[in-house]
């Protein structure tokens, strides 16, 4: 008696030999990498080496000239933002990105924006709260008034209102207090633990190392390094250029 063979699951994400051109340079030179259900993946690097350029061409708010991106098996290369929003991506931007005028919570109805169902988006909306309960706290001040770290939580916890299959972070600690900084990890440590499979663009490398199961390294728009986050870690390359340490 034989048993069938399982075919593995398609990755979350997968992106090809991705080429982004940006302000008439070639930002990112053939970029390829994986996402895998559930993982949480870190894209570390040296500033200006491409990787918020990368991020924004996944989430389709930068055009990209060659290769290919597919989130779990559909081709979402020419896709519109909202589109890929609708199939299962969120983006939390650099610099959070936050509707300073509106309230938190209409900026948490927002990021459910494309849903209709009212008793899954309260669910939701009452975890983002569990999450974050300091925007429970202020559910009806506006976004504007909040501190760094607060628009942080705020712009996590309305991508988080789409119920996303996979979140871009980039940069969530910059800027931050180190107190903070701490709590922001913990809540993405948190959210891969309940599932959500994430892509960690981080100025702290080690602290992204750290809490990830895989890694890539970016140097002038190409992957120089990959592999998992504690084998990144303790590499004396990675150690020297990115850590601090010799």
């Amino acid at each position: 008696m034989s048993l069938a063979t399982q075919t593995p699951s398609a990755p979350v994400l997968q992106v090809t030999d991705l080429h982004v051109n940006y302000g008439g340079i070639q930002a990112v030179k053939g970029v390829s990498l994986e996402v895998q259900k559930g993982q949480l993946v870190a894209l570390i690097g040296s500033n200006g080496a491409g990787k918020t350029t990368t991020l924004n061409a996944l989430a389709g708010t930068l055009p990209f000239a060659s290769g290919s991106i597919h989130l779990e098996s559909v081709g979402i290369g020419g896709m519109g933002a909202w589109d890929i929003v609708r199939l299962g991506l969120a983006m939390v931007p650099e610099g959070r990105g936050v509707f300073t005028r509106m309230s938190i919570l209409e900026n948490l109805q927002m990021g459910a924006y494309l849903r209709d169902d009212k008793a899954g988006i309260e669910e939701d909306l009452q975890s983002v709260f569990t999450t974050f309960p300091r925007l429970k706290e202020r559910a009806h001040q506006l976004a504007g008034t909040l501190s760094g770290g607060e628009q942080q939580m705020l712009a996590m916890g309305r991508a988080l209102m789409s119920r996303p299959k996979l979140l871009l972070l980039d940069e969530p600690s910059m800027g931050l207090s180190p107190l903070m900084v701490d709590k922001i990890f913990e809540v993405i440590a948190d959210i891969s633990k309940k599932g959500v499979s994430i892509l960690l663009v981080e100025q702290n490398a080690q602290r992204a190392l750290l809490i990830a199961d895989q890694a890539y390294v970016m140097e002038s728009g190409s992957i120089a390094y990959s592999g998992s986050g504690s084998e990144l870690l303790h590499d004396s390359r990675i150690k020297a250029s990115y850590l601090g340490e010799t």
